[in-house]
């Protein structure tokens, strides 16, 4: 008789330990079990087989999940002159396996070592899920299984959609083996991923004037944040003749559209945060993952759209909070239609950025400038106001904030450099400018 292995466990009589067993057998290399051999490989026999083979395969059908019986025989054999039973388990394909009482955590899921069957670590469970659903962070089975869903139920009623097991069954809220996918945990009241707000004086991140951390339900994350940007998104009053025009910050349908591209495409499977800025002269919106595999910058601004998250993508459409895939960035936009300052996005292996210009503030630096002779240009006086107000700033942000082409912010950059009136600092992609302290 051969002794216990990663692969061979012996059991003198039947126990309930058999289930943690199977269990790391079917999530590491399979194995077989010997139910009346003793600890030293001697064979002792049991009474009744039969009797065994059941209570065996019951516990398997029952206790464990996901389903495992399709990769566990039992079945009774001779050794030495005595009736034993075998547990054969082969090694499964929708790993990690856990017990159904204890759910996806380190006392619910066991793994082989040597010839021991012990819980497996957070990091061994996240490999396992990682591995069984491939790319597909959506799909796979949510660490936390515990979830309510007060938040989103909220959303659906309001909607009049019914959002019962069935319907959470065909979103992918539950997945084929009965466990909350993470998809689940996106939409539920325990999201881990949270989005981060702050507001800061001025136009760099040097004094915070405010700041606040949303977490909860992605559907509840979207209005709360939506709100507290909106208290933040002034309104600026004009005349025409005895007609006061009001104008906002910003567009509320770009900050909209803003936010709703920074949630449902960013990529979960990292654990920081949305990060939302807002400056006296711009919002920036900063999500993780860059452009989705097969698309390019370009494509993005012609409205091409390759979803990364499609599970979250098909909640919102179907709750009209977006319309149609691809039209987030075009309507952003619109919404800056002949307007000086556009909005500017700017793509990384890693991340995404979203800036939008406040189109209030480049009035005022407009009125500012406006009948000042001090041998500048218009767009130096522009640009010079602009970074007064900054410690330093990109051409990029000194474009989106003025409204100016990049070849023109260049060249303005160029000459005031030339007037010593602006720094220059740094180089390459990380080259910033500084107004000259007079």
């Amino acid at each position: 008789m051969n002794r216990e292995s990663l692969t061979m466990e012996f059991k003198r009589k039947y126990t309930e330990d058999i289930k943690k067993i199977v269990i790391s057998f079917a999530n590491t290399e399979g194995g077989e079990i010997l139910i009346g051999v003793d600890n030293d490989g001697a064979a002792v026999g049991v009474d009744n087989a039969d009797e065994i083979m059941l209570k065996a395969t019951n516990a398997v059908r029952d206790s464990i999940k996901p389903d495992v019986t399709m990769f566990v025989l039992c079945e009774a054999k001779e050794i030495e002159g005595k009736m034993v039973v075998a547990v054969k388990v082969q090694r499964g394909t929708a790993r990690p396996y856990y017990l159904a009482g204890k759910g996806i955590r380190p006392e619910g899921v066991y793994v082989r070592q040597g010839a021991s069957t012990v819980p497996a670590t957070e990091s061994a469970i996240l490999k396992m899920i990682q591995e069984t659903a491939g790319d597909d962070y959506e799909t796979a089975r949510s660490l936390k299984q515990e979830l309510t869903f007060a938040g989103a139920e909220k959303a659906f009623k309001e909607e009049n959609i019914r959002f019962g097991d069935e319907q959470k069954r065909t979103l992918g809220i539950i997945g084929e083996d009965g466990a909350f996918s993470n998809l689940g945990l996106l939409l539920s009241d325990q999201c881990v991923h949270t989005i981060k707000v702050a507001v800061f004086e001025g136009s760099t991140k040097t004094v915070f004037k405010d700041r606040a951390e949303f977490s909860g339900s992605l559907l509840e994350q979207l209005n709360d944040v939506y709100e507290y940007i909106d208290e933040h998104n002034r309104t600026r009053a004009e005349f025409s003749g005895l007609k006061r025009i009001d104008m906002r910050d910003y567009p509320p349908e770009a900050i909209r559209e803003a936010l709703l591209n920074a949630i449902v495409h960013r990529d979960y499977s990292y654990s920081n945060s949305i990060l939302i800025s807002i400056f006296d002269d711009r919002i920036e919106f900063v999500s993780l993952g860059g452009l989705p595999k097969g698309i390019d910058y370009s494509d993005l601004m012609l409205g091409v759209s390759v979803l990364r998250n499609n599970g979250l993508a098909h909640v919102f459409y179907r709750l009209r909070l977006i319309e149609a895939f691809g039209t987030g960035i075009p309507k952003i936009l619109e919404c800056y239609h002949n307007q000086k300052a556009q909005p500017t996005i700017e793509v990384s292996d890693n991340a995404f950025k979203v800036t939008l210009p406040n189109t209030n503030f480049l009035r005022e630096v407009s009125v500012e400038v406006e009948d000042e002779d001090d041998g500048l240009s218009d767009n130096e006086r522009k640009v010079m106001r602009y970074l007064a107000r900054c410690d330093t700033s990109s051409r990029r942000e000194i474009e989106a904030a003025i409204g100016l082409s990049q070849s023109t912010t260049i060249r303005v950059l160029n000459a005031l450099v030339d007037k010593e009136l602006i720094l220059k600092l740094g180089g390459g992609k990380n080259t910033r400018y500084a107004a000259v302290s007079r």
